[in-house]
């Protein structure tokens, strides 16, 4: 007797653009929830785990969601309901779908920590029919916090699939032409619109412990290497690297964006001008620590204008790039 076999869908190619992460809400419980997988993280913190776990759940998470509550807050977009990383990111994978337009591959999001999840989306795309799977971290400069993570929670979920897809990951993009090309447009774009002439770019990436960078973390050599090739095709306008949102004690890549721009000023140097190269999607980092409280420190200490170039967002030339990388790994 024939037995019936359950219907199998096949033959798709599944592609996910993944992020950082999110809150659910700017509620503290959400703040928490998502602070704790976060930092939990062991490519984040390097800190022996049974040492770490205890200052964070006795410190840490105590004190902190209330402070990243506020910063949140200050971003939330209210209309959507969800932060502006969320919205673009589902923006991107949207325009990116419509670029492709091909039946047989499933554009999809994800975010590393917080929802949705790198293995909600990936057993969807697998009940979807799809064979082959193209992780795209949207991360330009490879660091083991970031890029490397997003690898080791899809590893993860793999390892609990019994029929696992094929898989690709897109490689760091740091020096791709059509990024480059993308925040070189952007900065022009900026330009035009405001009325005073900067006197100096501040190219403001992620940092990350210094003890990260001497034990082999290429990060610090891409982010210069981009800031490099932008200014190759840009050159009016002196443009510095920095880094900020450091966390913790420990010395991290210098110099710090918050402490370079109250220096400014005293340099004469008072009409500032940031890009935030780094991160695909404006987010807290970008919307709250620069172009709030990075611009706040920079006024009070002196400065005359600042402006925040926007992240390259869902813009034309981002959605270009993120196409490209896409085909070249499918």
């Amino acid at each position: 007797m024939k037995q019936d076999h359950p219907k199998i869908n096949f033959g798709k190619t599944g592609v996910l653009v993944i992020n950082l992460g999110t809150p659910d809400s700017t509620g503290w419980l959400d703040i928490r929830k998502y602070l704790k997988e976060f930092l939990s993280d062991r490519r984040v913190i390097e800190v022996n785990p049974v040492i770490w776990q205890v200052i964070l759940n006795l410190f840490i998470l105590t004190f902190r969601p209330s402070k990243t509550a506020k910063a949140y807050k200050e971003i939330w977009m209210k209309e959507e309901n969800m932060s502006p990383l969320l919205y673009y990111t589902k923006r991107q994978a949207e325009k990116i779908s419509k670029n492709i337009d091909d039946e047989n591959v499933i554009i999809d999001f994800a975010m590393r920590y917080g929802n949705p999840s790198i293995k909600s989306k990936i057993k969807k795309l697998h009940d979807e029919g799809c064979e082959k799977l193209t992780i795209l971290p949207l991360y330009p400069q490879y660091a083991a916090a970031t890029t490397a993570t997003v690898c080791d929670e899809v590893y993860r979920t793999l390892m609990n699939m019994r029929w696992q897809p094929s898989l690709k990951v897109v490689p760091h993009y740091e020096s791709d032409n059509l990024y480059i090309d993308a925040l070189v447009n952007s900065i022009n774009r900026k330009l035009e619109s405001i009325d005073w002439k900067p006197d100096l770019i501040i190219a403001s990436y992620h940092g990350i412990p210094k003890k990260y960078f001497d034990k082999g973390d290429p990060y610090h050599c891409y982010c210069h290497k981009t800031t490099r090739l932008i200014t190759e095709k840009f050159n009016t306008i002196d443009i510095k690297t920095t880094f900020q949102s450091r966390f913790g004690p420990e010395a991290w890549l210098q110099p710090y964006t918050d402490k370079t721009l109250e220096q400014l000023p005293k340099e004469g140097k008072k009409n500032i001008l940031t890009i935030c190269p780094g991160f695909s999607s404006d987010c807290v980092e970008t919307l709250e620590e620069i172009l709030i409280q990075g611009k706040e420190s920079f006024l009070e200490s002196g400065g005359e204008n600042f402006d925040m170039i926007p992240c390259l967002n869902d813009n034309e030339d981002h959605i270009k790039l993120l196409t490209s990388l896409i085909q070249r790994n499918t």
